[in-house]
């Protein structure tokens, strides 16, 4: 820059504060992670020295609290990520917000808020609440695509998620995509999060409810890969600078797995790439696995912390990869039968009830259910898939013979789901309903709790 630019723009920004470094919204903002007394918030933003975030009881500005991040760090595709924590919350309380980004209030088409969680363990029945499951999110870069027909089909999805009156969402895997010339350099896998969470279409959703995740193997790295990808430390990074969950796997073992409570229901979210085995070793490797001996075990524990805790009708098991299908075709746990096998056994064994899977990666919906044992309890899986990528036409497919696939509930298009827990008791129950890029119901199926435990030695069903 000349001696004269520097001077004008010294002199412009003395003249007018508003536009010296102005900074820009890149995306968001996006609630994280949700809790009792703390909430976590997200946002990127570009050329910013200051972001302040300030909160207050809905209703009583005279509360507001202020956060602010000063100078926050440039990552390799030129973005700035912003997190933000609040704590020490009021409890099962309204809160509203607002972002000033350099000096200037920022404004969004939809209310600025967040609700800490009700304190009704020990007093009061479990509340009703309702989350969205969905995954495989591939938005369209020409440039950067592969030749023929656009591989996204539709973005609706989205927006129609956002109007569903969800409390929060679960995303299961291939949240964005990978291209060839994103997975092979550091800046590419940036790039990549970047261009697809700043989709228009994206923030609303981001905004009006809560958001956990967890990968499969387009937002780790290559198509179908292993644990030997090269910039796998680098994708966890950015997987964990772009979803809030509350953690992120364990200080000595890596990887996106994590869980949290919501109502009467614990969620765990499992990583079934960081540490996965390559699915083409034989089945009879005994140490072949996909979420590694380490992580299996945390999962173990995890149940058995929830059970023991009592508060738990439901057990959320969350994995980008299918777990219960056995049909030939497609990736699945039935690649790592032994690990399958040690987990269902285990679950069986230890009489954890109340479990459902949910998972994605395959590019069409369903449920699935399995019986462990004559007196044991049903488990349902519950598949949602895809967002926007491809879909195929699953119900003509071999996989329609699945013996645990419930036929009608097969959708071979886009689409999401959401699960609804509601009813006190014994009357507790899971609805689950798809809803397809028209905004058409594509099937409902109710799960009741009961289901989902042990029958009592000498009664049936």
């Amino acid at each position: 820059m000349s001696l004269r630019a520097s001077f004008l723009a010294a002199t412009l920004a003395s003249l007018f504060p508003a536009l010296a470094f102005a900074g820009q919204l890149v995306s968001g903002p996006m609630l994280g992670y949700r809790t009792h007394r703390e909430v976590a918030l997200w946002l990127e933003v570009k050329d910013a020295e200051s972001v302040r975030l300030d909160y207050w009881i809905a209703g009583q500005p005279e509360t507001k609290r202020t956060l602010t991040q000063l100078n926050p760090p440039v990552h390799p595709a030129g973005g700035q990520i912003v997190h933000f924590r609040p704590g020490v919350l009021e409890v099962g309380t309204a809160y509203e917000y607002a972002v000033t980004l350099d000096g200037q209030s920022l404004s969004f088409p939809y209310p600025t808020t967040f609700r800490t969680s009700t304190l009704w363990e020990w007093r009061t029945p479990p509340p009703d609440f309702k989350f969205l499951v969905g995954s495989c999110l591939y938005v369209n870069e020409p440039r950067y695509d592969r030749p023929g027909e656009p591989y996204g089909k539709t973005l609706r999805t989205l927006e129609l998620a956002a109007e569903s009156g969800a409390d929060f969402m679960v995303w299961l895997g291939d949240n964005w995509y990978y291209r060839d010339v994103d997975y092979s350099s550091v800046s590419g896998l940036w790039y990549r999060a970047q261009h697809d969470r700043a989709i228009p279409e994206m923030q609303k959703l981001l905004g009006v409810m809560h958001h956990y995740a967890t990968w499969d193997d387009h937002d780790y790295g290559p198509n179908d890969a292993n644990w030997s990808y090269e910039f796998k430390d680098e994708t966890l990074k950015i997987f964990q600078s772009y979803w809030l969950n509350p953690t992120s796997g364990e200080r000595d073992n890596p990887g996106t797995y994590t869980k949290w409570y919501w109502g009467d229901a614990v969620f765990i979210l499992l990583d079934d790439y960081f540490h996965r085995d390559d699915a083409q070793l034989d089945q009879q490797k005994t140490d072949k696995r996909m979420w590694g001996r380490r992580q299996l075990e945390w999962l173990k524990q995890s149940l058995l912390a929830a059970k023991e805790l009592g508060h738990s009708t439901f057990k959320f098991i969350g994995n980008g990869t299918q777990i219960l299908q056995t049909a030939v075709g497609g990736s699945s746990h039935q690649e790592y039968q032994r690990e399958r096998d040690e987990l269902l056994q285990f679950i069986a064994d230890n009489r954890i009830t109340g479990v459902v899977f949910l998972t994605g990666d395959v590019h069409h919906s369903g449920l699935y259910r399995r019986q462990l044992s004559p007196d044991g309890p049903w488990i349902y899986e519950i598949t949602s898939s895809p967002l926007a990528a491809g879909s195929w036409k699953v119900e003509t497919s071999p996989k329609a013979q699945d013996p645990f696939v419930i036929k009608e509930t097969l959708v071979g298009d886009q689409n999401f789901v959401k699960v609804h827990a509601t009813g006190t008791g014994a009357d507790r129950v899971l609805v689950v309903t798809c809803t397809d890029k028209q905004g058409a119901q594509r099937f409902s199926h109710t799960i009741k709790a009961t289901e989902l435990g042990f029958v009592p030695r000498g009664r049936s069903r």
